[in-house]
């Protein structure tokens, strides 16, 4: 009987991940108690690269932390801002919480997709910008909110929506 593993050999590591990102997972994983727990870090340190983490970045990141694929990938899929597939230099995150919702979400969403001419899940021809929906941003005494890479908005309105956009050339 053969036994299938989900790990890539150890030699490939250094033909996926860059030297400064293998020293960075190292040190976090000297950080905790366990290896497991440096999952979440090292796939932001990955992401920080392309903007996303692909499947040999994972099976990489696994064989450092030696834990199973399936283990780094159950984590990566659960955090909705660690990105699986490639996205825009920006990412446009609506909030559609229950207060922001109240607030105009479904407004602020519609002029984000009119000025961008793309749905939800899509990114611009132009590679400049990704929209998505998000369930929260704590921003509720906000909204409607949108977060924009790593700067958060809000209340914002649908008029303000071309301006709020020529800040991320």
């Amino acid at each position: 009987m053969k036994i299938v593993t989900d790990k890539t050999p150890k030699v490939a590591i250094e033909t996926i991940l860059t030297p400064d990102e293998i020293a960075g997972i190292d040190e976090y994983i000297h950080h905790y108690p366990q290896a497991r727990a440096a999952v979440l870090d090292a796939l932001k340190l990955v992401q920080k690269r392309n903007g996303w983490v692909n499947d040999a970045q994972v099976a990489a990141i696994a064989n450092m932390l030696d834990i199973a694929v399936s283990d780094v990938e159950g984590v990566a899929t659960f955090f909705n801002r660690i990105y699986r597939s490639p996205v825009g230099r920006h990412v446009i995150l609506i909030c559609d919480s229950i207060a922001c919702y109240l607030n105009g979400y479904e407004e602020l969403a519609n002029a984000f997709k009119r000025e961008l001419g793309i749905e939800y899940g899509q990114t611009t021809p132009d590679g400049r910008f990704t929209l998505l929906p998000i369930c929260c941003l704590g921003n509720c005494d906000k909204g409607a909110s949108v977060l924009i890479d790593e700067d958060t908005y809000g209340p914002v309105l649908p008029s303000e929506v071309a301006y709020l956009l020529e800040q991320y050339q």
